[in-house]
């Protein structure tokens, strides 16, 4: 064990824990299991890596000018060994060492201290020294320089959420495509069309999926927006985006280096201080993630009841992807479908934690940004997670028991809209009374009311004029009755 102290006192620390004792304390005083998002440690070790260039590149320009002056920086070696210890950071090295949960207090200070602990331990080793002999780098002095947990560690969340959601976009347009392939597939195929769980007129399986594939081409547009909206970021701004007690020319210049580092288009807020204190643009980005699941979750629901054993029409059949009862034999369970709907209702909770939360900002700084970030990660990962296992569980591989049953279309009272134009409502009222009485099909129910000549039902009753859009003042000239 080593001894670490802080003004607080002294704690014991494992020897070869790259941790220090404001880690520790953070621990003992968060005591959950929730883990913190990996993909938010990488991008703290990112926006460090940026800082220590930032400084390297002041330290540089400062002494060219200055050259007479006795300026104090870092040696050379030292911030070589801190840029060394960030870039192990970014690739999520030394993951183990970060032992502060998601859930926490305190604004996201202890998720910084927490790393400046690891980088100052990490750099110490690249230069021989012992684990905690922060005299020769301070997790404060040095790891910390120019920097503040309240700019560092926002903008860190905004470089790991722009970076997932470009997986996610990628994710969606590959349920896209296994849409427009299912809706190639069906084209034209009647189906049974429903509203609010009752028979209506008909429709076809190639609008179903197209009109899926809609939806997730509206989400797509959403998700590429929300890069846009992040974009601004008060990396240099200190503690409440004043920039107080940082250099001009390291507030003016680390994030220009950050965007080199990371190749994303993400800018200095013109405000600071407004970036610091405001996370409205994390609500109005998770409200877009929320829009993506509920059209998710309305997808796999539909699928699930069109393939369930209570729909009396099933034609569709889902893979089957798992043993469903641990006493029933046999039984396979709509799983994929479950997993998206629960995902769905877990974003759907977030989406009120995050505006919730994003409201409790108090003042010039939102206390709560760690469990805001945790949702909002949680929430993109598994959209992910949910377009990923739609696509290569459920839409590959989609089956269709049979050819759709024109009979049964045929004995849906609600067909008689089609003939409102030629016979108008209250005739085909008469038509859609009597095949629910006497259970026979419309041209059963015409033969004995003879509302409409054979050969223009038989005509007004082919799935290209089922499936047409609209009428043409034409057509009911052409098959006046």
């Amino acid at each position: 064990m080593r001894i670490e102290k802080d003004f607080i006192g002294s704690c014991e620390i494992p020897k070869d824990a790259l941790y220090g004792i404001n880690s520790l304390r953070a621990k003992q005083n968060f005591p959950n299991s929730t883990a913190f998002h990996k993909e938010w440690f990488k991008a703290v070790g990112i926006v460090k890596h940026a800082c220590y260039k930032t400084y390297q590149k002041y330290k540089q320009a400062a002494l060219q000018k200055y050259p007479e002056k006795n300026l104090h920086f870092m040696s050379d070696e030292v911030i070589e060994a801190l840029k060394c210890a960030s870039i192990d950071i970014s690739k999520g090295n030394y993951f183990e060492h970060f032992i502060i949960p998601a859930i926490q207090g305190g604004a996201g200070t202890s998720i910084n201290l927490n790393i400046n602990e690891i980088i100052s331990n990490l750099a110490l080793q690249k230069l021989g020294k012992e684990l905690g002999e922060y005299h020769f780098i301070d997790p404060i002095e040095h790891a910390n320089i120019y920097q503040s947990t309240n700019d560092v560690i926002p903008t860190a969340l905004k470089v790991a959420l722009i970076f997932l959601f470009k997986e996610l976009d990628v994710s969606i347009n590959r349920t896209t495509q296994a849409l427009e392939k299912n809706e190639t597939n069906t084209r034209n195929r009647l189906r049974q069309a429903y509203t609010q769980m009752q028979t209506a007129v008909p429709s076809s399986y190639d609008k179903l999926f197209g009109g899926y594939g809609n939806a997730l081409s509206r989400d797509w547009w959403r998700v590429s927006k929300c890069s846009e909206r992040i974009k601004e970021v008060n990396l240099g701004g200190g503690a409440i985006g004043t920039g107080i007690a940082i250099p001009s020319y390291f507030i003016m210049e680390v994030v220009s280096q950050l965007q080199r580092l990371t190749g994303l288009p993400i800018t200095r807020s013109e405000n600071l201080s407004d970036t610091t204190s405001n996370l409205d643009s994390l609500v109005e980005v998770h409200a877009s993630l929320k829009a993506h699941a509920v059209n998710m979750e309305k997808m796999a629901a539909d699928l699930r009841l069109m393939a369930s054993d209570l729909f009396k029409n099933r034609e569709i059949l889902l893979p089957q992807k798992q043993v469903g009862s641990s006493i029933m034999p046999g039984k396979v369970n709509p799983v994929i479908s479950e997993y998206i709907i629960s995902s769905a209702h877990k974003i759907y909770a977030n989406d009120q934690l995050v505006s919730s939360l994003c409201a409790q900002g108090c003042l010039d700084l939102n206390a709560y940004l760690p469990t805001i970030g945790h949702a909002m990660i949680e929430s993109t990962k598994l959209l992910i997670t949910c377009n990923r296992t739609i696509t290569d569980n459920l839409l590959t591989g989609l089956q269709f028991k049979k050819i759709p049953d024109k009979a049964s279309i045929l004995k849906n009272p609600s067909l008689t809209t089609a003939l409102s134009p030629y016979i108008g409502y209250h005739q085909a009222t008469q038509l859609a009374d009597l095949m629910n009485t006497e259970h026979c099909s419309i041209s059963e129910a015409n033969t004995k009311l003879q509302l409409v000549d054979p050969k223009t039902l038989d005509h007004l009753l082919k799935p290209a004029q089922l499936l047409k859009l609209g009428y043409r003042l034409n057509d009911v000239i052409d098959n006046k009755i």
